[in-house]
């Protein structure tokens, strides 16, 4: 049988199914994903960690965030930018984060090219971020893996010198930092359906 795409939690709150079930996914669904991020550091983060994420479960990087946050300095963008090939090879030997030598070396790479732009990383990123939707979406099967604006922002970032970057992610990126809003229709998370105070954003 198909499985639910919303699910009802013991708090009565109908949630995306994929935030419904784990405690860490509850939170991160309930808190983060999808609600409107403007704080450079925690943008810098998010375009690191969805590098990271390329090929695996968000769960995963989830799940080792902390770790992230302790050998990257917090994502202080100018203690990243100054990180050396031999921070590349003792991050390596870490078997808390995600050991890839091409996603540790662009995450350093990111903190340069964030340092190098000419205007703050929130607003090169919200510059792609599309009008809201008339509507939520009302399935998974709704919810794009890419857009225009995903691909736009890919190739700009890419000019810029940004790594793992690809529209993909990008869109994953647009998701997170509530750029869009992909919670389904019915989920007490989308916009059109948010009940009581603001969330508060970051985590």
């Amino acid at each position: 049988m198909p499985r639910p795409e919303l699910v009802t939690g013991d708090d009565g709150l109908a949630r995306c199914a994929w935030g419904a079930v784990d405690p860490e996914y509850r939170r991160y669904h309930d808190e983060e994903w999808g609600t409107p991020q403007h704080d450079p550091v925690r943008l810098f983060e998010k375009v690191c960690l969805e590098g990271f994420q390329a090929g695996l479960s968000w769960i995963t990087i989830l799940r080792r965030r902390p770790a992230f946050r302790e050998v990257f300095h917090g994502f202080d963008i100018e203690r990243v930018a100054a990180m050396s090939e031999s921070d590349v090879e003792r991050l390596l030997g870490d078997a808390r984060i995600i050991r890839h030598r091409g996603k540790i070396e662009a995450t350093i790479q990111n903190a340069r090219a964030t340092l190098a732009l000419d205007e703050p990383l929130d607003r090169v990123l919200w510059h792609f971020a599309p009008a809201p939707r008339a509507s939520a979406p009302a399935s998974f099967s709704d919810v794009p893996a890419t857009t225009p604006e995903s691909v736009a922002m890919s190739t700009a970032l890419r000019k810029l010198g940004f790594r793992f970057v690809g529209p993909t992610t990008m869109y994953a990126l647009m998701q997170a930092a509530g750029m869009v809003d992909d919670h389904l229709a019915g989920c007490f998370r989308t916009s059109t359906g948010r009940r009581g105070a603001r969330i508060a954003v970051g985590a």
